[in-house]
């Protein structure tokens, strides 16, 4: 099966989102902080990175072969236009389906069940999840091999916090870190406890 990964800018308290979602311009300021010209395979955007960020999202969107969003995300996008700006077939897990076309599959179901179909459309390549309820559903499901973390120096104070509590797991790593201006990329592998018998 495909590496499930989810991961998120996020700030030095651990939040994606300030209060009543605020903070979203200090999250996401490392996509401005370089000299390097990245347009997304879509075209459909082009973000201005450090050498040391371009190379380290080249390299995640290259890896990843599909994604699973959740409904909200799809909405507050309009759906990006027709089809994800990295290119890659996307599962909309939901409870209103639309119909499913050449780019989304929408799911009224399970996590398990939009990973799985995820990841016949990623092939050989991993399956990316949207931060948020889509990724705590995966984790308490067990379902997530990675989680990156591009860590942004900003202290939010509260909002929406990446990590929230539910299954049991623990971070091994950092397996990779990739310092860079504004922005400090993190790669860890979830561990999951298993109940001790007895």
């Amino acid at each position: 099966m495909s590496k499930v990964y989810t991961g998120a800018s996020t700030s030095i308290d651990g939040y994606v989102a300030g209060p009543d979602f605020s903070g979203f311009d200090r999250l996401f300021a490392w996509y401005q902080a370089g000299d390097v010209a990245f347009t997304v395979p879509t075209g459909s955007m082009t973000v201005h990175l450090t050498p040391a960020s371009a190379a380290h999202y080249s390299g995640l969107i290259e890896a990843t072969g599909a994604l699973v969003v959740g409904r909200k995300l799809y909405d507050m996008t309009n759906g990006w236009g027709g089809r994800h700006p990295m290119g890659v077939h996307t599962v909309v897990l939901t409870h209103r389906p639309l119909p499913d076309n050449e780019h989304f599959t929408f799911i009224n179901g399970s996590i398990e069940e939009a990973v799985s179909v995820a990841a016949e459309h990623a092939g050989d390549k991993g399956v990316g999840l949207n931060s948020g309820e889509i990724a705590r559903q995966a984790i308490d499901a067990g379902l997530v091999d990675e989680i990156f973390l591009d860590l942004v120096p900003v202290i939010l104070g509260g909002g929406t916090p990446f990590f929230a509590p539910g299954r049991g797991y623990q971070l091994e790593g950092p397996t990779s870190v990739v310092e860079s201006t504004s922005v400090t990329h993190l790669r860890y592998e979830v561990k999951y406890e298993t109940a001790e018998a007895g």
